[in-house]
């Protein structure tokens, strides 16, 4: 188990740690926001395409069954 800190050391350890992380800019964050969206988009549009055609498949077969 971990020895305890006072709040003191920790809350001072937690700055160094923040100091040393790699923020992304404004367009970075912008650019992979976009990317998100878009390939959203694009599995939307897949998954509603072959719901669409298996849907039309299983129709087709339950037809030829009557």
């Amino acid at each position: 188990m971990a020895a305890k800190t006072n709040p003191f050391t920790f809350f001072q350890q937690v700055r160094a740690e923040t100091a040393k992380v790699t923020w992304p800019t404004r367009r970075e964050t912008v650019i992979t926001t976009l990317m998100v969206f878009v390939m959203v988009i694009l599995a939307a549009t897949f998954f509603f395409l072959i719901d669409q055609i298996l849907g039309w498949g299983v129709g087709t077969l339950l037809s030829l069954a009557n």
